[in-house]
């Protein structure tokens, strides 16, 4: 239920902006969304002691004065309908659809042997020949004896498991017999 609310905002701040302001309200929202991992704000969001005006003006002290009118204006309205909660879905929300209009996306490769720049450039390549989309790959640490690529917001995930690599080999030899 959350999502689809968080939903009609997002589609209604980028309806009013132009690509320029998008990349601010990016920033903005990812800050605020980030503000939003702390317990204590989360606390002040949701409790129902703090009114709205203290509430829409803690998010707007965050916001400084990177914020223009209209993203002013939009908190204003989360905060007059008691949404400021949906901070963080909108964010996400809001990255997801810049990242679908300029057909970028980012993923993560999860190994436990570090891969060079030339292994994760093949890797983008290959997934944009695949998906029709740049996508940037970062490496993180892992423990798989392997190799497991993600982009979450393709829905792609492919996973490479030495062990699971031998298994079917030693499968298919029993097989052949």
């Amino acid at each position: 239920m959350e999502e689809l609310i968080a939903k009609r905002y997002v589609k209604a701040l980028l309806d009013i902006s132009s690509d320029k302001q998008k990349s601010s309200y990016v920033a903005i929202l990812n800050s605020l969304s980030k503000a939003f991992d702390s317990s204590e704000v989360k606390t002040i969001i949701n409790s129902p002691i703090v009114s709205n005006e203290d509430k829409l003006k803690l998010v707007l002290d965050a916001v400084g004065k990177k914020g223009d009118k209209n993203i002013t204006n939009f908190i204003k309205i989360l905060a007059e309908n008691g949404r400021l909660s949906l901070l963080p879905a909108i964010s996400s929300m809001v990255n997801m659809e810049i990242q679908k209009e300029k057909n970028e996306y980012q993923g993560i490769i999860i190994s436990n042997d570090n891969l060079t720049k030339n292994s994760i450039s093949s890797l983008e390549d290959t997934l944009k020949k695949y998906t029709g989309s740049e996508i940037k790959l970062t490496q993180e640490k892992g423990d798989i004896d392997g190799l497991k690529v993600s982009v979450e917001d393709l829905g792609i995930e492919v996973s490479f498991s030495k062990d699971r690599v031998k298994q079917q080999l030693i499968d298919f030899i029993k097989k052949s017999f």
